[in-house]
C-alpha cells in the first residue's frame, strides 16, 4: 500500500496507472456539517499497484488524479459511482471516461437489485470486507492502519469482481448493455445542482398555482443559501417550512416569526431578508413560468388485468435472461405500455427492448399469450399478426 501525500508521489503513480487497462477507484467523505462533501481519501488499484491519495495533505494538488479520470485509455471501475462522479464532477470537472459500474454490471449479470459491494465481494472474489472501520471520521488524522486497511480493500477486492463480471458479460453477449446504463452516470445534467431546479427534488406535492411559484422560489433561495455558506440544505431551513412558507405566504417579517415550522426568531437572522425577496418573486412570477406539475396519468379503465400480464411477462424474461427486474421496467413503465402504442419509457429502448419491450408490445397485441405448463410459466405463440 502507498499512501500519497505529495504532488511528486502523486503524479508518478498517475502516471505509472496510465499504461494500466483499468484502475479501480473509490472515495472516503464527509458531508454531515456541509454542503459540499469533503474529500478525505481516494483510493486506487491498478493490476499492480495499490494506492491511497491524501486529498487533505497540505499543498496537494489533485490534477494528475483528474487527468487520470479522464484518460480514455484506461478504464475507471467503481461500485455504486454516482456519489463518487459527483464530487470529482464539482471539485475537478471531471467525469471518468470510460466507466464501469460493478452495482450496476451486476444487475445485469443476475446478482438482484443494488448488490451491496461486501456481497460481490464474497461471492465474486471469496472474500470478507471488515466492517469494523465503516463509522470513521475520515477527516481526522492520523489514520490508524487498520482503518487504510478498511479502505484499500473497497478497491482491492474491485479488481476481482470486475475481473469477474467483465468476463460474464463476454461471455453473454452484454458488454454493450453495461455500457448503455453508464451514459446516463456520464451526463453532466446528473450532477448539475441549479437552484432554480431544488423544488423538484422535494418530496411532497404542492397543491396551488400561487404557492408552487412561491414554493419554486424560495427552494432555490435555500439552495443558493446552502451553497454559499456550505451547509446541509436542513440548516438553511427544513422541507417543513419551505411548505408552510409556501401555503401561508407571509407577508412580513413579522409573518414569519408566527409560522409554527420556521425557526423562532428567524426574522432577525441575516437570511430573513433575501428570504422575503424570494417569496415576493414568487408572487410577481408570470403565469406562463410557474411550472406545470402533473399527476399520474389516469389509466383507462379495464387496464389493470393487462397490467398484470404484463407483471408476469417481465418477472418472466427476467428469470430467463438472469437479470434484476429493477433495471429494465418499473410498474410504472408497466401501465404505460399497456395505456399506449409506444410509451415513451426506458422499457421499450436498447438492449431492454431486446429481451423484454419488443415481447411486451405482442403480448398486448395479441400475438403473444401467456401459459402454465406444468410449474412453469410459458409463452404461446398465436399466429395472430
Amino acid at each position: 500500500m502507498e499512501i500519497i501525500t505529495t504532488n511528486e508521489a502523486l503524479k508518478a503513480a498517475c502516471d505509472r496507472l496510465s499504461g494500466a487497462g483499468y484502475v479501480t477507484v473509490d472515495t472516503e467523505f464527509m458531508r454531515d456539517s456541509t454542503f459540499w462533501p469533503v474529500l478525505c481519501l481516494i483510493q486506487l488499484a491498478g493490476p499492480k499497484d495499490e494506492i491511497i491519495i491524501d486529498p487533505l495533505a497540505p499543498d496537494i494538488d489533485l490534477a494528475p488524479f483528474y487527468k487520470l479520470m479522464k484518460n480514455r485509455k484506461v478504464v475507471k471501475v467503481f461500485h455504486a459511482a454516482r456519489q463518487d462522479i459527483e464530487i470529482f464532477f464539482h471539485e475537478g470537472d471531471a467525469i471518468p471516461d470510460p466507466l464501469f459500474d460493478t452495482q450496476v454490471a451486476a444487475m445485469v449479470c443476475g446478482f438482484g437489485d443494488s448488490i451491496g459491494y461486501e456481497t460481490l465481494v464474497r461471492k465474486l472474489a471469496g472474500g470478507n470486507v471488515d466492517k469494523s472501520s465503516r463509522f470513521t471520521d475520515w477527516s481526522r488524522r492520523p489514520l490508524s492502519d487498520k482503518q487504510l486497511q478498511y479502505a484499500l480493500a473497497d478497491v482491492t477486492y474491485l479488481r476481482t469482481v470486475y475481473e469477474v463480471l467483465t468476463k460474464r458479460l463476454t461471455q453473454t453477449g452484454r458488454v454493450h448493455w453495461v455500457a448503455e446504463e453508464m451514459a446516463v452516470l456520464q451526463d453532466p445534467e446528473t450532477y448539475a445542482m441549479r437552484p432554480e431546479n431544488a423544488w423538484k427534488r422535494l418530496k411532497g406535492r404542492f397543491r396551488g398555482t400561487r404557492g408552487l411559484a412561491v414554493l419554486v422560489e424560495i427552494a432555490a433561495w435555500r439552495e443558493r443559501q446552502a451553497q454559499e455558506r456550505d451547509m446541509p440544505r436542513s440548516r438553511i431551513m427544513k422541507d417543513d417550512a419551505l411548505y408552510e412558507i409556501a401555503t401561508q405566504i407571509p407577508k412580513s417579517l413579522s409573518d414569519l416569526d408566527s409560522l409554527r415550522a420556521v425557526p423562532k426568531g428567524f426574522s432577525n437572522s441575516r437570511s430573513a431578508a433575501s428570504l422575503m425577496e424570494a417569496i415576493e418573486r414568487g408572487l410577481a412570477m408570470k403565469e406562463e413560468d410557474i411550472p406545470v406539475v402533473e399527476g399520474p396519468e389516469p389509466l383507462p379503465a379495464g387496464i389493470g388485468p393487462l397490467v398484470e400480464l404484463l407483471k408476469v411477462l417481465l418477472k418472466q424474461k427476467c428469470e430467463e435472461h438472469d437479470v434484476a427486474q429493477k433495471l429494465v421496467a418499473n410498474v410504472s413503465d408497466l401501465e404505460l405500455i399497456a395505456a399506449h402504442q409506444e410509451a415513451d419509457v426506458p422499457a421499450l429502448k436498447g438492449w431492454r427492448r431486446e429481451i423484454f419491450g419488443e415481447d411486451a408490445l405482442r403480448l398486448k397485441r395479441g400475438e403473444l399469450a401467456i401459459g402454465a405448463k406444468g410449474k412453469k410459466i410459458v409463452l404461446i405463440e398465436t399466429g395472430r399478426t
